[in-house]
């Protein structure tokens, strides 16, 4: 069997889970379901964790920047030093074979640490490429294909799902969804607790409903292979060539 890497990340201020802790995280609740279940079925598969919730990516900066898009050939040990730790999260990014995000909404999109490990990701160079000489698709991803993106959220309130009455207010799945997508991650599957302000019978039923979501969702991906890829010749997708 070959072995599969899962990179699990939460993101919630919250440092406990729900249904253990006090006051704990719901979105934590989920990916650590979400890990212990394939864990039981995959046990020699490796997970590594980046909890940005306890240890946020720092944000970026203009030197950052400066950095990021100088030649690699160009930067001195200064630019080198500031662009240490988003390369290291973007070799966990390209080591996994699936990227775990538990992501609570804050203030309908996602919260501060994640949006940093967000744009520590989003590597010209590394995770796309860019060439302003290509009028037609000047960008293009450079993640390898095959991965898979699973979003486990939590939301005060509810509708927010696709066709649901606040879904335009949702900025969660889709502020995750985009850039990933743009970097060459565009297999996403999510789940999401909704309800969690109103406390009542609605709620209770919103965590239970998302745990069996998120047992069918392991055993379902467990049972695939790696992602589908499209076929297309990289001049028509806008890959390098």
């Amino acid at each position: 069997m070959t072995t599969r890497r899962i990179l699990h990340i939460d993101a919630s201020a919250r440092t406990g889970r729900s249904g253990i802790d006090p006051r704990g995280s719901h979105s934590r609740r989920l990916t650590h379901r979400f890990v212990e279940r394939w864990r039981s079925a995959r046990p020699g598969d490796v997970v590594d964790v980046r909890d940005v919730g306890r240890a946020p990516p720092a944000p970026v900066t203009g030197a950052w920047i400066a950095a990021a898009f100088a030649p690699p050939e160009r930067r001195d040990a200064e630019a080198r030093a500031r662009l240490a730790e988003s390369d290291r999260l973007v070799a966990e990014l390209i080591g996994a074979d699936i990227v775990v995000i538990g992501a609570p909404m804050y203030n309908f999109g996602v919260p501060a640490p994640l949006k940093a490990w967000i744009d520590s990701v989003v590597r010209v160079g590394l995770t796309f490429g860019f060439d302003r000489k290509r009028a037609d698709v000047p960008y293009w991803p450079l993640l390898p294909p095959g991965k898979r993106l699973v979003v486990l959220s939590s939301r005060g309130d509810y509708g927010y799902d696709p066709g649901g009455r606040l879904d335009a207010s949702n900025l969660v799945e889709r502020g995750i969804a985009v850039p990933m997508a743009y970097i060459g991650l565009s297999d996403v599957r999510s789940v999401a607790v909704e309800y969690d302000e109103f406390g009542d019978a609605r709620f209770a039923a919103s965590i239970a409903a998302a745990e069996r979501a998120v047992d069918a969702l392991v055993d379902r991906l467990v049972g695939e292979g790696p992602a589908a890829t499209d076929a297309v010749p990289p001049a028509e997708t806008g890959r390098a060539p």
